[in-house]
């Protein structure tokens, strides 16, 4: 292999980790976005309450059905 040749496979190989390091930060970030939307979405619903349904009704199962 000629120096030059040793040269261009190293700079090519720095180059490739180089991508790859950006293409992980950006995945990361895009994950911290989408969690944090996930979050505030999750805290825009309303308060669960309590279904207003006679008290007799889910006490029982049919087993024979």
């Amino acid at each position: 292999m000629e120096v030059r040749q040793i040269a261009q496979l190293a700079t090519t190989l720095a180059t490739n980790e180089t991508n790859q390091a950006i293409g992980i930060a950006v995945m990361k970030k895009a994950m911290d976005i989408q969690a944090s939307s996930a979050a505030a979405m999750l805290e825009a619903l309303p308060p669960a309450t309590g279904v207003n349904l006679p008290p007799h009704l889910g006490q029982n199962i049919n087993t024979t059905a």
